[in-house]
This record gives C-alpha cells, sequence and structure tokens, in this order.
C-alpha cells in the first residue's frame, strides 16, 4: 500500500532549553555556538497566573512556555487551536514522588501532586489557561513520541484542520527512574502548522529505517533529554536545512523535508 507524505506550512516556533529560553536564542547557538547570557534557569509561563506560576510542575512550565511562544511568532489566537501535546515520560519527578511515597506513607499522598501525575496535565493546564474549546491531544510513544505527534498533528490538517498547535517536552529523571528512564535537563519545542501560507514549508514521510547518528548544535547541547529526537528538526529548521529523520518507532523513520520560503 503507498504511503501519502503529509505537509503542512511552519507558521511558528517556540523553544525552551537550558541557556536557549527563546527560538532566537536557539538559531543563534546554531550559528555562532554561544549560549544566551543571564539566561533564566527555569520557564515562566505567562499564560499562568503568578501564583499558579510558581507552583506548576516543570513539565507544565516548559510545554506552556513554548507553546504560547509558537503562538505569538505564528500572530495566532491560542484560544483557537486544536494541540498535540507529546511528552516521552510525562513528568518522572511527580512520578518518582508518587511512588516513593505510595510505598512508605500512602495516606500522605499530595492531592495537587497526584492530580499533576496524568500525562494530559500539560494540556489541561493548556486549554484551561488559554480558555481553549478545541481538541488537545496528549502523545507518549516512547522515543518515537514527537514523530509520532508531528505524524498526529499533520493528519488533522490533512483531514481539514486549519491550523494545529504542536508540544513536545520532557524533564529531567528523578530517583531510581532515572536509572531505566534516564534523562537529562529540561527541554521543550513547539510548532503551529497550518495547511495554508507562506514561510517554511514541511513534508513528512513515514517509512523503514533508522534516523542517522550524525548530531545537529541543538541536539549535541540536549542530547541527554528524553525528547531529544525531536531536535534534528529543530536543527534544520534553525540551520536552514532541507532534511531531517526523525525515530519514528522500531526500524521506523519519519523523513521531514523542508522548503524555506
Amino acid at each position: 500500500m503507498a504511503v501519502t507524505a503529509l505537509e503542512a506550512c511552519v507558521e511558528g516556533i517556540g523553544f525552551w532549553a537550558p541557556g536557549l529560553p527563546t527560538w532566537q536564542a536557539a538559531c543563534d547557538f546554531v550559528e555562532h555556538q554561544r549560549l544566551m547570557e543571564d539566561a533564566p534557569r527555569k520557564p515562566s509561563p505567562q499564560l499562568l497566573a503568578a501564583n499558579e506560576r510558581r507552583r506548576a510542575p516543570q513539565t507544565v512550565a516548559v510545554a506552556l512556555e513554548v507553546a504560547l511562544a509558537a503562538c505569538t511568532h505564528a500572530g495566532r489566537d491560542p484560544e483557537e487551536l486544536p494541540s498535540v501535546f507529546a511528552s516521552t515520560h510525562g513528568d518522572l519527578a511527580i512520578t518518582d514522588y508518587m511512588a516513593r511515597t505510595l510505598a512508605e506513607d500512602p495516606r500522605s499522598i499530595s492531592p495537587t501532586r497526584f492530580h499533576n501525575s496524568v500525562h494530559n496535565a500539560a494540556a489541561g493546564y493548556w486549554t484551561i489557561g488559554a480558555g481553549c474549546m478545541a481538541a488537545a491531544n496528549a502523545i507518549s510513544a516512547g522515543q518515537a513520541s514527537f514523530a509520532q505527534g508531528l505524524v498526529e498533528a499533520l493528519a488533522q490538517l490533512d483531514a481539514g484542520g486549519e491550523a494545529v498547535l504542536l508540544v513536545a517536552y520532557d524533564i529531567e529523571a528523578a530517583g531510581p527512574l532515572g536509572t531505566m528512564t534516564p534523562s537529562e535537563g529540561l527541554l521543550g519545542g513547539a510548532l503551529v502548522l497550518s495547511r495554508k501560507g507562506g514561510g517554511t514549508r514541511l513534508r513528512a514521510l513515514l517509512g523503514e529505517g533508522r534516523p542517522g547518528l550524525d548530531a545537529g548544535p541543538l541536539a549535541r547541547h540536549c542530547g541527554g533529554n528524553a525528547m531529544a529526537p525531536m531536535l534534528p528538526l529543530f536543527d534544520a529548521l534553525a540551520a536552514g536545512g532541507d532534511l531531517a529523520l526523525l525515530h519514528a518507532g522500531p526500524d521506523r523513520a519519519l523523513r521531514v523535508e523542508l522548503a524555506h520560503g
């Protein structure tokens, strides 16, 4: 059976990594190999009220930060966009807390941390904060989470959607989980994709194979994070490259061709 390529226009990009708190900082890093001076140590999502911002888990903070940045870059109202949130592990710090507490003192489980332990917590915070009533999906597919999230977003456009927000993020592993599901640092990336428009166009085709081992500047900087499989695409977008190969599952690769307008 023939496989159909999926296409979209990249309207907006959001990015956050240690030392690279904006997409512009990431582009400058790819060109000059320099981290931003005095970069904030953690995201501060302006979509949340100040007290909620302080209490938000890191997964929620980085996801909302890049999501809003991508919408702003695209000139899109967050309230109107359907969204796809992709995370390999969800909030590993809360998962570690839940496991330890259930083993040691189950009655002391924090209702708030339990509430934030679900995989779609970031998507929920986003729809509430943005006042968005459009559909929001949360996807986990191991190392293929970003590629499968991108396929889902492109499929929504192919089915007639005008535009969609794709958000990907993961945080540092905590406790014994770190030996089984390693992840370093904090990383988030977001794209606003549309069916029609100017700028960079993206064409994706799912097939057999494995992505190569060549790593660009962003992949070398954040390669220890569980969401690092998304970085070949962001490296290509920042450098004006024309191709990114993404891990999409066992012996599966998503070939993403870029044409810059």
